[in-house]
């Protein structure tokens, strides 16, 4: 399962908000390990790079989920 599906945020392409806030730059290729791609959003803002972001990702349900593949 990849991020977009997950938390249903509707940036994947085709998505309900991909017109209004555009497509994630996870999508398509890093919907398991998104915390690793810079301009995410989470609550709303948009998220920088790995290094600032991890923290804020760390308490990601979906990164805390089995569906994230950390160490990649």
């Amino acid at each position: 399962m990849n991020c977009w599906e997950f938390k249903k945020c509707g940036r994947e392409k085709g998505g309900a908000k991909a017109a209004e806030l555009g497509i994630c730059p996870a999508y398509p290729d890093n919907g398991k390990n998104c915390a690793r791609t810079a301009g995410t959003l989470c609550g709303g803002n948009v998220q920088g790079s790995f290094a600032t972001k991890l923290a804020n990702c760390m308490k990601c349900d979906f990164y805390k989920s089995p569906h994230y593949k950390k160490g990649l």
